[in-house]
């Protein structure tokens, strides 16, 4: 046994059995050891943005990590933009990235890099195997990295003489690692003593308390007149819908955001950090918390904030079904020029039953998701870090994770174009993915973002720079030559076609919307 299949053998003792890939020479070991053993599915993607994002994926509707293969140091780093989404939302993941055998780093040939300190801003666990009697050691230690109750990006660079040479006896089993603190009784007692005073209380909560538990929890304490909670702009996942306990986002916008929480008081921070604005402005504050505002902070990351927030209900008297559901209402189906207000509609209208909708529609999608609140229930994924090129590959990835469910992935043009690779793996896996292009042919929230910082009229070269239509991009023509059929829509009557056509056949099927 040589040391890639030992580690092929721990990876599927401790339950990883899913892996994204673009492999090069360093990784052929590791590629014949996942033939030879067995028991880890591998799937091929173009372009390394693709793996780790789809990676991202796979792990936050599978609820365990996610394993991606990747070539030395440059292979690594085109991966990046999406592991710092991963990272953001906390995904669960595994990178092996191979790298020169040991005695063949001095020749410094032309992939040689630093590939640990490529890897370290972007993981929260990094390791390069020295030794074959490290091989064991490390392979526990990053599995529990990646599986530990924060959820984190583990990165093992595996020297490819390490791989072909002899192995030691693989892990027999997951290794220990440690379960979610509690939140502490004092800071319990705390947060229930600022409640008492009667002041607004905002509950600003992430992570698993978004979950369906954690948002009864909530909904429990919302029950109380003065405290209400919010999501932060970009969370990991949200279970909402008809049925279950509403979820809505602090606004995007910071003077919206700041009018929507002007009234508030104290600030409960859950698993996140106070609210502030996307990017800094000239002569505005970062923050948006009001002025004469408290924060507290109520849990961390790897704290069991669920379990904290019923205790924290219980001690408050509110009882055990004191939460609302959302109910279903009917969304009325949109017709003429598609807008952002007749997209989100038409998507609401024909939105199936426990689909997963991949949220990447920035500045044209952002009716969607209130569109939606009163649809059917459904999972929301979106991008985490605002690293863009996040939506093509989540939506492969979540269909991987979740293979009897339809995904809709709400996809802004230009940032579409920066992983389209996507396509072709969600043609090659045969995914019943429905992809919107929301096409404006601009970046478009370049130009809101001009407005903020003063400059509502941009000029000749900046509009340039923000134009898409120079030439046009042709979204039929690159998806099908990705093998994935496509049709465009020009009004809202077509756009709910094609979309209820999509949910009907299996396998991928992209839309491009023409928005007016």
């Amino acid at each position: 046994m040589n040391g890639a299949e030992s580690i092929v053998k721990s990876l599927t003792a401790a339950g990883i059995d899913r892996c994204f890939a673009n492999p090069g020479t360093s990784e052929m070991h590791f590629l014949a050891a996942l033939d030879r053993v067995g028991g880890i599915d591998c799937s091929l993607c173009l372009f390394e943005g693709v793996v780790t994002g789809a990676a991202d994926g796979y792990a936050r509707m599978a609820g365990k990590p996610a394993l991606t293969l990747l070539h030395c140091g440059p292979g690594l780093a085109n991966g990046l933009a999406n592991l710092h989404n991963a990272k953001r939302a906390r995904t669960p993941m595994l990178n092996i990235v191979g790298d020169h055998a040991r005695d063949h780093v001095r020749f410094n040939t032309p992939l040689t890099s630093d590939v640990v300190d490529i890897a370290r801003p972007f993981s929260d666990w990094v390791r390069k195997i020295d030794r074959p009697e490290d091989i064991a050691r490390d392979v526990s230690e990053a599995i529990a990295a990646a599986s530990g109750p924060k959820g984190g990006i583990a990165t093992l660079v595996l020297p490819t003489d390490l791989a072909w040479g002899p192995g030691p006896a693989p892990l027999s089993s997951a290794p220990q690692v440690p379960g979610l603190d509690p939140v502490p009784d004092e800071v319990i007692a705390e947060a229930a003593a600022i409640i008492e005073r009667g002041e607004p209380v905002l509950i600003f909560a992430t992570g698993p308390a978004l979950s369906e538990a954690g948002t009864r929890a909530l909904g429990r304490l919302a029950s109380l007149a003065h405290v209400e909670y919010l999501a932060p702009v970009n969370g990991a996942r949200y279970d909402r819908g008809a049925g279950r306990v509403g979820i809505a986002r602090i606004p995007y916008d910071p003077g919206l955001a700041r009018a929507r929480i002007g009234h508030i008081k104290h600030i409960l921070l859950v698993g996140t950090d106070e609210p502030a604005s996307f990017f800094a402005y000239p002569d505005t504050p970062g923050s948006v918390v009001p002025e004469g505002c408290t924060l507290h902070r109520f849990s961390e990351a790897g704290m069991d904030a669920v379990a904290g927030l019923e205790a924290l209900a219980d001690r408050l008297g509110t009882g055990a079904t004191a939460y609302r559901v959302t109910e279903w209402i009917e969304t009325a189906r949109p017709s003429g020029a598609i807008t952002p207000t007749s997209l989100a509609a038409a998507i609401a209208a024909t939105l199936p039953e426990h689909a997963i909708i991949c949220d990447e529609g920035l500045t044209q999608g952002r009716e969607v998701m209130p569109a939606t609140t009163h649809g059917p229930p459904h999972s929301w994924v979106q991008i985490t870090g605002g690293a863009i090129g996040n939506g093509l590959p989540l939506a492969l990835g979540a269909a991987m994770g979740a293979r009897d469910r339809r995904v809709v992935s709400v996809q802004a043009d230009g940032s579409g174009l920066f992983t389209l690779q996507a396509l072709w793996s969600q043609a090659r896996e045969g995914l019943d993915v429905t992809t919107v292009i929301l096409a404006n042919q601009s970046y478009e929230i370049l130009k809101g973002e001009m407005a903020n910082i003063g400059v509502p009229t941009p000029g000749p070269l900046a509009q340039d720079m923000m134009s898409l239509q120079n030439p046009a991009i042709d979204w039929l023509a690159l998806s099908k030559g990705f093998g994935v059929p496509a049709a465009r829509a020009e009004d809202a009557e077509t756009l709910m076609q094609l979309l209820e056509q999509s949910y009907a056949t299996p396998g991928p099927f992209l839309i491009e919307a023409r928005i007016g």
